[in-house]
């Protein structure tokens, strides 16, 4: 009899190949999503750390801006600087006026610093303070002559340029990693006759702040630039040449500092980015292996086992080639393919129906779960503002306590949203909106919100009250002093939309962002867990809440949802 080579047994070399080729695409897809996603975690977290530093640079320079502010709008301490007279009149002005007002500003900001008065009047003793050569280890300040400056380079620039109350680096500033305010003072009885100049330096590695969000030790460069001249003001990690900028492979971040014509850069090499790729490439390479010989296996059992059965099929027609006509094969009927045939079709319609069934009571428990989710953050705030206008009672003020009600009534209004669990942005905004009006009663004008969203996500819908929380935080936990800021943002990232809380509080240490983000911490992460949780439950592990914060300068909430929303049967709440 002749030999022959099972059918069954054919069909394993395309099977083979065909299973090489897809673990092939899926290990390079993989990777290349792997590489990807490690990109832009480190952009992603480098850029924030970018935004933070940036705040922190402009909020310190606007507090020394302030500084020179309050001694150039100070009529007395003008009057100072102009007095004449004998040694104890001058000594006297001095203890009494010119000396208090400098030392005043220096013990309120938070890092060392050193105010530095160049005055014109003679008759005023001069101070001397630390070394100006070496680094600033202490805040100090200094009343110095006139002419210690009038032949330096950068007053006489300063001077025929008619340039006042800017950021410049002279002296040993660039040698010293500083950078100095310049501020001329003028009379007060006419406003030009220049009595003075004020010049405060500070240290730009304080300015910039906390660098453990830019590992210099793996290469990372960090740059501060003066914005129109391009000149390195500040560079932190390896120092590199411009010729070996463009030379090399690096990703190149750069955040503008608005109103100071500084931009912070940071240069990210190629090997940081891709520090984990032959590792990743390594254990995708075993993993399609040991899935290839796993499917290798399971097709040549599959192909004997169908063998087998083959094989009756062959007998059966050599029984006919034999001459047995009384054997029938019947493929119309009720025949061994047909009834496979039927077989199949009626167990894919039960699995069909199976997971029909299956899908529809899951999207019901997660309808389920997201309207428990939400109905946990309307008592909480409800609790706390009856608890506000209960005091507001006991104090007798009727006309806030009106004002507090109607704006909780148009607050839950906009809260139930006629049943639906969804809203446009827009209306999440006029649901803050409303919930800053109730505060405005408690604070008036102690607060100040700032709204940048961008127009082409307005009636983007979304799940509702997820800013709300964030807002409500920061009245709790962030303010300190006397009045906050607050910034909402919202822009579209590709086919994401991002949506931030920004505020100038007290902020957070990094243990306490991590315990709110593990659910450790108690009332401050009470809505931060509910609205990612929320989330996460609607969109996926992909998208929910992250926080960037540092002590003492403020805190950046982000929230990231998707643009396409993923199909969900609307079910009213009750």
């Amino acid at each position: 009899m002749k030999r022959y080579m099972p059918f069954t047994y054919k069909t394993m070399i395309p099977y083979l190949l065909l299973v090489l080729l897809t673990d092939a695409v899926i290990g390079y897809i993989a990777y290349s999503m792997l590489v990807s996603s490690r990109t832009e975690m480190a952009e992603t977290n480098i850029r924030t750390g970018m935004q933070q530093a940036r705040s922190n640079i402009r909020y310190q320079m606007d507090e020394i801006q302030r500084m020179s502010d309050t001694l150039f709008g100070s009529i007395s301490f003008q009057r100072a600087l102009q007095k004449r007279g004998t040694p104890l009149d001058i000594y006297l002005i001095m203890t009494d006026e010119i000396v208090p007002q400098i030392q005043s500003p220096l013990k309120l900001f938070g890092n060392n610093i050193r105010l530095m008065l160049y005055t014109f009047n003679d008759n005023l003793n001069i101070v001397s303070g630390d070394n100006l050569n070496e680094p600033i280890k202490r805040s100090d300040y200094y009343i110095l002559p006139y002419q210690e400056i009038e032949n330096k380079a950068w007053y006489r620039e300063v001077r025929e340029s008619e340039r006042d109350n800017i950021w410049l680096q002279v002296d040993t500033d660039r040698e010293l990693g500083n950078i100095s305010h310049i501020r001329r003072l003028v009379s007060y009885s006419d406003y030009k006759t220049v009595i003075g100049y004020v010049r405060i330096t500070a240290a730009l590695s304080d300015l910039l702040g906390n660098f453990d969000t830019f590992p210099v030790d793996e290469g990372i460069t960090l740059r501060l630039l003066d914005a129109g001249t391009g000149d390195l003001l500040y560079e932190r990690g390896r120092t590199r040449s411009t010729e070996e900028i463009k030379a090399g492979s690096y990703l190149t971040l750069r955040e503008e500092i608005t109103g100071n014509g500084l931009v912070i850069e940071t240069l990210i090499p190629s090997s940081y980015l891709h520090k984990d790729a032959g590792r990743m490439q390594q254990r995708i390479i075993i993993v399609c292996s040991a899935s290839f010989i796993v499917m290798a296996a399971i097709g040549l059992l599959v192909a004997r086992l169908s063998g087998r059965k083959m094989s009756r099929i062959v007998r059966l027609v050599h029984s006919f080639q034999e001459g047995n006509f009384q054997k029938r094969i019947r493929f119309s009927g009720n025949d061994e393919f047909v009834q496979i045939a039927e077989a199949f079709n009626v167990m894919g319609q039960n699995i069909q129906e199976l997971i029909s069934r299956v899908y529809v009571q899951d999207i019901r428990r997660k309808q389920a779960e997201l309207e428990a989710l939400q109905s946990q953050i309307n008592p909480h705030f409800l609790y706390n503002t009856l608890s506000t206008i209960s005091s507001l009672a006991n104090l007798g003020e009727a006309e806030k306590v009106t004002d507090m009600v109607q704006g909780l009534s148009r607050f839950y209004r906009l809260t139930l949203n006629q049943g639906h669990a969804h809203v446009e942005v827009e209306q999440e905004l006029r649901q803050v909106e409303t919930y800053l009006e109730i505060q405005k009663v408690k604070y008036a004008d102690a607060f100040q919100v700032h709204v940048r969203v961008d127009e082409e996500i307005l009636h983007v819908p979304i799940i509702k009250v997820i800013l709300q929380p964030f807002v409500e935080n920061v009245f709790k936990h962030a303010w300190f002093g006397e009045s906050i800021s607050i910034v909402l943002v919202g822009a579209r990232i590709g086919s994401d939309l991002e949506l931030k809380v920004i505020d100038n509080g007290i902020g957070m240490r990094r243990e306490t962002v991590r315990a709110i983000m593990e659910g450790k911490a108690d009332s401050a992460g009470y809505g931060v867990r509910n609205v990612d949780e929320r989330i996460k439950l609607r969109y996926g592990p992909s998208y929910g809440v992250t926080i960037a914060s540092v002590y003492g300068a403020g805190t950046t909430v982000r929230i990231l949802l998707p643009l396409e929303q993923p199909e969900m049967p609307e079910t009213p709440e009750v």
